[in-house]
Parts: structure tokens; sequence; C-alpha cells
């Protein structure tokens, strides 16, 4: 009879994805392209809180971090390349580019290792991508400049990071919010690399040829950075879009309390990285039942509740969550159709 039930309760998890391996002696390598700014330091800090206590609790054996000494694609390939070699089970990826390291993510997967890739994501199937709705976040942009200024006007859009998917879904978001509100116009674009003092630096060349702007769309990083450019430069305020960073939630406190001053604020949370790792973490464990992509959301911030935010982020930080592998499973779930 236990023989039967033991049985019985086998075949139950297998049924529902229930995973049943041992992932104690599994290796997860986390490949990071770019570590140049705010939110990307942040993003290591979460990785390195959550992956620690993993190792330490044996849930896996080691859960190494790998971040490239440039931004280029070749070099990042070479080095997922490398990883295969030292025979890691898993990888998580920050990837530079969507589509150029589908190949040596391929060898990765051909070799049977796991791919988790998240905030720059890969389009090659066999990885599993962990993802933030960024063409959503642009297009929300535009739709809260329009209550801040409805009459429209001239926004100046800083872009991030060249080639990744980041960039290039929240500008395509950005570009479909000013369709649906042709009283904006974009009338220039700087990459700000989501970094405040590139942000600052660019702007501040743009700015003597620009008309007068009534707002900035971004990608998060650089708000503070543009507000330093536009009050040197002694022009009109404009409405800038923040990203989260604790200097920018900081400047919107203190013109908040200068004036009412009224903005809108959103990111991908850091401790995403996290997340991919307890999503790298269950398909090792023997999970059969995990989408190749899992939406989450990002996280926003409005004039009535940034304030109460900002305290809890360190100086230079940014707003951040750290997963847990509860929480993993609850997002896995959340994502099954």
């Amino acid at each position: 009879m236990k023989k039967l039930f033991v049985l019985g309760a086998l075949a139950a998890m297998l049924a529902s994805g229930t995973a049943l391996a041992d992932t104690s002696g599994k290796k997860i390598a986390f490949s990071n392209n770019y570590a140049g700014n705010s939110w990307r330091q942040a993003m290591l800090d979460s990785y390195g809180i959550v992956t620690k206590k993993a190792v330490a609790d044996k849930v896996v054996a080691a859960a190494d971090i790998f971040t490239t000494a440039d931004k280029e694609v070749p070099t990042q390939a070479a080095q997922v390349q490398n990883l295969i070699l030292q025979g890691y089970d898993a990888i998580v990826i920050n990837a530079a580019s969507p589509d150029a390291l589908n190949g040596a993510i391929k060898q990765a997967c051909d070799a049977g290792i796991t791919v988790v890739s998240f905030d720059g994501t890969v389009t090659e199937p066999c990885a599993y991508r962990v993802v933030v709705d960024f063409k959503d976040m642009g297009k929300q942009e535009v739709e809260q400049m329009a209550k801040f200024q409805p009459k429209g006007g001239n926004l100046l859009e800083i872009r991030g990071l060249a080639g990744t998917s980041i960039d290039d879904a929240i500008h395509a978001g950005i570009l479909e919010g000013v369709a649906a509100h042709p009283e904006f116009k974009i009338v220039g674009s700087v990459t700000g690399d989501w970094d405040q003092t590139t942000a600052q630096k660019a702007v501040a060349t743009i700015l003597p040829s620009l008309p007068d702007v009534v707002g900035i769309v971004d990608q998060g990083g650089d708000g503070y950075g543009a507000a330093q450019a536009f009050a040197a430069a002694g022009k009109p305020r404009p409405t800038i879009i923040m990203g989260n960073r604790q200097d920018e939630l900081q400047w919107w406190k203190e013109q908040k309390d200068k004036d009412g001053y009224k903005t809108w604020s959103a990111s991908i949370a850091p401790g995403v990285s996290s997340l991919a790792f307890w999503v790298a973490q269950q398909v090792l464990d023997g999970r059969t039942d995990i989408p190749h992509d899992l939406l989450v959301p990002y996280l926003a911030f409005t004039q009535d509740d940034f304030e109460a935010a900002l305290p809890k982020i360190p100086k230079g930080g940014v707003a951040s969550h750290e997963y847990t592998q509860e929480d993993a499973i609850a997002a896995i779930k959340a994502n099954i159709k």
C-alpha cells in the first residue's frame, strides 16, 4: 500500500511539472556584457546576494559571475563558448544583442546547458527569456507625458545601449506612443547608455541645436543627467520621465517640494537577475512545465508613491527587489497557459 502511495505521488508530481532532481551539484554561470551604470551594478549586487546564499545553502554548487571587458558581441560570444568548455550546467545571460549571440547560445544548448536570458534577451528558441514588456513601458512614457503636458510639444529621446533588445523595444514603444499622441513630436535623439554622466554630456551637446523641448522620454539612468544639462544651459526645465534611480527620484522630490513638479518613473527591477537564476535552477531541477518566455512586470512609481520608496534606495543606486525561489515558482505558474 505504501509503495502504491509513493508511486501515485510521483505520478502526480510529474503531471504537474514539479521538480524531482537534485541541483546541489550543479554549476550556474552568469554572463554579463556591461557593468557601467548604477542599474547594472545593482543587478550584480542582487544576483550576488541571492546566489551566495543559494551556494551556502547547497542549493547549487556554484553561481559565478563573468562580466566582459567591453560591450562587444564577439567578446561575449567568446565568453559563452569558454563557459561551455568549463562545464557549467546553466548560463544566465544579459546579452549584448538579441540575435548576434544566437550561435553561441545554440552551442550551449547543444552541449546540454540550460540558458536563461533576461533584460537583454536572446531570440534563440532553445533559450529561456525572463522578459519585461519594454515596448509597453516606452508607450506608457508618452501616455504619462500626455497627462503632464496636455497641449503636447517637442520631445527629446534619450536612448540606451545601442544594439540591445531593451533599447530597441523601448524605442519602438515610444514611437508607438507618439503615433497615438500626434500632439508630440520627437525633435532630437541621443544615446545615453543608461548612465547619467553619459546622458548629461550627450544632451549638453545636442541642446544648442534643439527647439524648445517640453519633455524627455528615456530609458532609465539618464533623467538626472538630462536635468543637469538643461540647468547648465539655462534652458526651461522639461518634464523628464525617470528610471527609478536614486539620484533621479531625489531630484524629483526636490523639484516637487519647490513647485509641485510632476512626472513618472519606471524601470525593470535590477533584481530580475536573481529571478533568472532561480528559473535556471528550476529547469535544472527537472521542471518540465516552464515556458520559454516568462513575462514579469516592470516597477513604476507615481507622484503619490515615489517618496515612500526613496529612503529605501541606496545613494547612487536604483530601486530593486531580490527574488526568492518561491517568487520564481509563482512567476512560472503565472505564465503557464
